[in-house]
């Protein structure tokens, strides 16, 4: 299986420290958030890994280069031109190298314990969420769960960690240009094509500076 890490986004809550690193990049424990990535996904059998990039890119390329020194091959999205097209649109510009078999997504600015899996089975359904306990700056949650089913519609919800497991099918009829990637998962989940699992390990948002400070503090 093939994994994908989106690195693309401009980090805005994260400047000025954004401004001259890309939100990746920044480092929790001295060791940049999308190297925790690459080394858990290179640890647990992903030997392909593809990373979309857009602001301040060339710092992403230059810094993790061909992916030899973790024993796996990186491969880059390049939306600079077009400048970042969001979660969705940078999945369906990927897709030529993501291939047509299930493959991973996980956020370049989330910090977790979650062991991906390189083998996971989506059976007949188009995407597997994992979802988490809501942090404060999303106290209402994203999608329901019931039964190991995804639901727009629950008394109770949880928020989407930034970890899926996905179908190229997904996005069919998807146009190449930017877009979200939540309506597409909601479209499914309405045709029961999306389950999901709750985790309840170390996950952080590292979208400001504040939730940096409470991930550095807390995560060792």
């Amino acid at each position: 299986m093939r994994a994908m890490i989106l690195a693309a986004g401009r980090g805005e809550r994260m400047r000025p420290l954004s401004d001259k690193i890309p939100k990746p990049l920044i480092k929790i424990h001295s060791k940049p958030i999308i190297v925790w990535h690459i080394e858990k996904l290179a640890y647990l059998g992903f030997s392909e890994i593809i990373i979309n990039i857009a602001h301040l890119g060339d710092k992403i390329t230059s810094y993790l280069g061909d992916g030899s020194k973790w024993g796996v091959s990186l491969l880059y999205s390049d939306e600079r031109e077009s400048g970042a097209l969001e979660s969705g649109g940078g999945i369906i510009k990927a897709l030529p190298l993501l291939g047509s078999d299930t493959f991973l997504v996980v956020n370049g600015d989330i910090w977790c314990d979650y062991e991906f899996e390189s083998d996971f089975d989506l059976g007949n359904d188009l995407a597997h969420l994992i979802l988490v306990a809501n942090p404060q700056h999303n106290p209402l949650g994203d999608f329901g769960l019931e039964k190991s089913r995804a639901l727009n519609s629950s008394s109770t919800k949880y928020t989407f960690s930034g970890i899926g497991y996905y179908r190229a099918e997904l996005f069919n009829g998807c146009k190449n240009e930017k877009f979200p990637l939540a309506p597409i998962l909601r479209q499914a989940i309405d045709n029961n094509r999306v389950s999901a699992s709750l985790y309840d390990g170390k996950w952080y948002d590292i979208g400001t500076p504040q939730r940096l400070h409470e991930a550095e503090s807390i995560s060792e």
